[in-house]
């Protein structure tokens, strides 16, 4: 051994390790960075569909929000019409009226956007033409469940960056801009893999624009995301996000008490809440008010089709045991289907035209008796596997039962539930919903067009109302004029009272009932940094490209 080396064998041996020990310590910063994988864990046990003009259901919503991109999106965590901000679009679009009296909305696309790379092929840039392709499909009530939504509407490419969007009737900005947003018909497919794949194949392998791409998909298990690195907004904080299916709370409260899962949906319910806000290192997110619980009565049926009796069933219906279930730190009364913020109707306002329909078993049964039925009937309904959805439908089967109504109740899985309601299978559809305004709300819900199965653009009419005669007079009985006449309103406050005449005609005809408003529950924790205040959103909570896991 030389004698330099002897004399300085030490010194280089030192400083070796002490090399070492900083490369084995950013690689650990690297890889704790690169590996941040958020899991979740939801109420539902299945998935559907991850087809976005196809998904319905609150845990297949959830997935692609976060594949696809709409031309505008909500602002993460605020569901609102006044946090719309642009996202494959590089502005907000400014509608012109032209000669005849027909609307345009031009929209200019972000150059560079990329899809997602898919079956082994590389991404491409998104264009003019998935968009356009993409609204079509939309329309289309054979590949969309929100075909409803763009009737008398064209879509034209004007150039590779540049759409135009044509509406045979004006409308305001407040009722356009939510069909181009980041949700239902307006997140925008990539041509080329349905194209190429197909419609089926797309429904278990999605491809998109959005923050996340797919990854794999283990039925009654889970779903598996990974960050899209040339994301338009710039490659996400988390490597991934897994989502995990387990309709059992206890389940999902074990495996987030042993750090299994990061984030967990419970039931909405005071009692959980205090109890999750016990639990160590656990951070508790109750977003108030995101949603409407309406119970919608399919007056196509019998003996539902008789006013007398759908009165009866209103007056049977108790909102203070129904806010009492829930909690009233999660929920309050709702008195029309559409929210009071919403251009709904207060509970003053029902009162006035005697539209309450307050607890009142006494005149229950006395409706149900010059009907025809003083013993009651039966009716088999079902319910999804969702806590939020059989909680509401077994306290209407109690409440039901005091005036001799017997409600058969049989339990399906989420992903069932919502399509055999759009097959008209169920008398009563309970339904959990959030919409941004009173014009979706109303179409959706209460318009002819969008009646489930026989419908136009069948989407969420359950009642059949603008199909039947509600009243019993021999005239089909209908709210479609109003509808579209406040959809045409450029006066707001006109606009507001059109659609409160609508609402008190369908509580006339006792179309559906108004239950509650209800919140969100769910516990995280406190290592995960979503990015975002969760203020007003539906469904459940979404990773964003700024989601991130701080230092556990």
């Amino acid at each position: 051994m030389g004698k330099f080396f002897r004399e300085h064998f030490g010194k280089l041996r030192v400083a070796l390790f002490f090399l070492l020990g900083v490369s084995f310590l950013l690689m650990g910063q690297v890889g704790q960075a690169e590996g941040q994988i958020l899991r979740s864990a939801c109420k539902q046990s299945e998935a559907k569909t991850f087809d976005p003009h196809l998904a319905t259901g609150s845990q297949d919503r959830v997935m692609v929000e976060m594949i696809f991109s709409g031309l505008l999106r909500y602002k993460p965590g605020n569901m609102t019409t006044e946090a719309i901000e642009p996202d494959l679009a590089k502005t907000i679009p400014v509608p012109k009226i032209l000669p005849g009296g027909r609307q345009e909305w031009v929209i200019t696309l972000r150059r560079g956007v990329k899809s997602h790379p898919y079956d082994g092929k590389t991404s491409y840039e998104l264009t003019s033409e998935d968009v356009i392709y993409s609204f079509k499909r939309a329309a289309d009530k054979k590949y969309s469940a929100f075909s409803g939504d763009y009737t008398g509407m064209t879509f034209e490419a004007v150039d590779k960056y540049t759409v135009k969007i044509t509406l045979e009737t004006p409308t305001s900005a407040t009722l356009f801009l939510p069909k181009i947003v980041n949700r239902g018909g307006g997140l925008i497919v990539c041509k080329k893999p349905l194209e190429e794949k197909g419609s089926d194949w797309f429904r278990t392998h999605p491809v998109g624009t959005g923050p996340f791409m797919f990854k794999s998909y283990k039925p009654m298990e889970k779903v598996v995301l990974e960050r899209h690195k040339e994301y338009f907004r710039g490659a996400p904080r988390l490597q991934g996000f897994e989502f995990f299916y387990m309709s059992d709370l206890s389940s999902r409260e074990m495996a987030f008490q042993k750090g299994e899962i990061d984030v967990v949906e419970g039931p909405r319910e005071d009692a959980w809440a205090e109890k999750m806000e016990k639990i160590p290192g656990s951070v508790l997110q109750n977003i108030p008010g995101s949603e409407t619980i309406v119970a919608h009565f399919n007056m196509s049926v019998k003996p539902l089709d008789r006013l007398k009796i759908r009165q009866a069933m209103a007056y049977a219906l108790n909102r203070k045991e129904f806010v009492a279930l829930y909690g009233p730190k999660l929920s309050e009364a709702l008195y029309s289907p559409v929210p009071v913020g919403q251009g709904g109707l207060s509970r003053e306002e029902c009162a006035k035209e005697n539209l309450l329909y307050e607890y009142d078993l006494n005149k229950a049964k006395q409706l149900l008796a010059e009907a025809g039925y003083p013993k009651g009937f039966s009716l088999d309904v079902f319910t999804s596997e969702s806590e939020s959805y059989q909680r509401a439908y077994e306290l209407i089967q109690a409440q039901l039962k005091k005036i001799g109504i017997n409600l058969k109740i049989s339990v399906v899985d989420h992903a069932t539930f919502h399509t055999r309601i759009r097959q008209n299978l169920n008398p009563i559809v309970v339904y959990l919903s959030m919409r941004p305004d009173a014009n979706i709300i109303l179409t959706q819900y209460f318009h002819s067009a969008s009646i489930v199965a026989t419908g136009k653009k069948p989407i969420t009419n359950f009642s059949h109302l603008g199909a039947v005669d509600a009243n019993g007079d021999g005239v089909i009985d209908s709210i479609d004029s109003l509808i579209e006449n406040a959809s045409k309103e450029s006066d707001p406050k006109k606009q507001v009272e059109i659609w409160k005449e609508a609402q008190k005609k369908l509580l006339q005809h006792v179309a559906a009932y108004p239950v509650i408003t209800l919140g969100y529950l769910f516990a995280n924790k406190s290592y995960v940094d979503w990015g975002y205040k969760p203020e007003t959103l539906t469904d459940g909570l979404r990773a964003t490209e700024s989601t991130q896991l701080l230092k556990k």
